[in-house]
């Protein structure tokens, strides 16, 4: 027969059946909650600056609204944001061009090279301006219909992608506001809703949590700063005339992984085709930006970000890799913010199994 469960049982299996549904509920919205879980993690890393302008005080009295310090640290970061667009624009509206003027003359360049070897396998294509044009219409009127269902869907597909990034972005900043303006009472609510006799544990777990990840915070930003000289000083001795707005787009962007590198990496490779006559431009963004990826996925990620928040340099390459595998993209982004809460549970599980009757009898 089974064993009859007292009362406290009960409530416990059936709070823990209400969490469990709680949290599949969550990953059924997991789209809908995108734009909430966004402002939720801009609001936890501006939060302490939102914090400092509380207290600044306006007279012996009254110190400022939160309201206002919401708003104007809100402005700040999106100006900021603005301005690395901005940074970005004019590298992109200088250099496009240029390179548009410059395909006919590497596309002569590229089929003098490889229209020869072609030919000895084989294939008789001609890789320059005329050929590819050629090309393009055999391929358009042998499957018109085809191509323009394509375009068709490729369309629809991607204009409900776009009202749907419209949307997130335009959310984002409105739940950002509500989130800071209410964060304090918000966690104090949260604190409320752990069972008392786990609430001396759960608010220290909850203060290593936070430690870690404002150590990562500013680790992060120490190697977003260094990239970002770094690609800008190289890229200056190489004789590259948009040097600093491409290492500081690189540098920023690093935070996103293979973002900021792909990105750089593109715009260099771009104005290597356009400012050189020769392959020097290319060998030399070539050596730049390999150097670069080896000082930081071997030294300054596992070093500054890594030792900060207690994580073995193995463990980091491991925690990207692993939540990259799991989780795509966003895995990839959160991968050691979420390495750092795991080992703090990790640490407790371990502290709470050696003090066991089950290890010490």
């Amino acid at each position: 027969m089974p064993f009859p469960l007292s009362a406290e049982q009960k409530q416990t299996a059936f709070w823990l059946a209400v969490w469990a549904a709680f949290i599949f509920l969550l990953i059924t919205l997991g789209p809908v909650l995108t734009p909430f879980l966004a402002a939720a993690i801009f609001a936890y890393a501006l939060n302490p600056a939102v914090d400092r302008l509380d207290r600044v005080r306006l007279g012996r009295r009254h110190t400022l609204p939160r309201a206002v310090s919401v708003t104007v640290v809100i402005t700040l970061f999106f100006a900021a944001l603005a301005a690395m667009v901005l940074i970005v624009v004019p590298v992109l509206q200088k250099e496009i061009p240029l390179l548009q003027a410059q395909i006919p003359a590497f596309l002569v360049k590229t089929n003098d090279l490889l229209a020869p070897r072609l030919r000895e396998l084989g294939l008789n294509v001609r890789l320059d301006s005329a050929g590819m044009r050629q090309l393009a219409t055999e391929q358009l009127a042998a499957s018109g219909d085809a191509i323009w269902s394509a375009v068709l869907n490729s369309a629809r597909v991607g204009g409900t992608a776009v009202l749907g990034w419209l949307a997130t972005l335009t959310l984002i900043p409105v739940v950002l506001f509500y989130l800071l303006l209410d964060w304090p009472a918000m966690l104090a609510r949260v604190a409320r809703c752990v069972p008392r006799r786990y609430i001396e544990p759960t608010m220290g777990m909850a203060r290593e949590v936070d430690t870690l990840l404002a150590q990562y915070l500013r680790g992060q930003l120490l190697v977003m700063l260094v990239l970002a000289v770094y690609y800008s000083v190289a890229l200056g001795i190489a004789g590259f005339d948009v040097a600093l707005p491409v290492g500081i787009i690189t540098g920023l962007l690093v935070f996103i992984p293979y973002l900021g590198f792909g990105l750089g990496l593109v715009l260099a490779l771009i104005s290597a085709v356009l400012q050189f006559a020769d392959w020097s431009g290319v060998i030399a963004v070539a050596v730049i930006y390999g150097v670069g990826q080896v000082l930081e996925g071997f030294f300054l990620t596992p070093r500054l970000v890594g030792e900060r928040i207690g994580l073995h340099p193995l463990a980091v390459i491991f925690a990207l890799l692993a939540f990259g595998q799991l989780f795509g993209f966003v895995g990839v982004l959160l991968a050691l913010p979420a390495s750092a809460v795991l080992m703090v549970a990790f640490r407790h599980l371990q502290r709470h199994y050696l003090g066991s009757t089950f290890y010490n009898a």
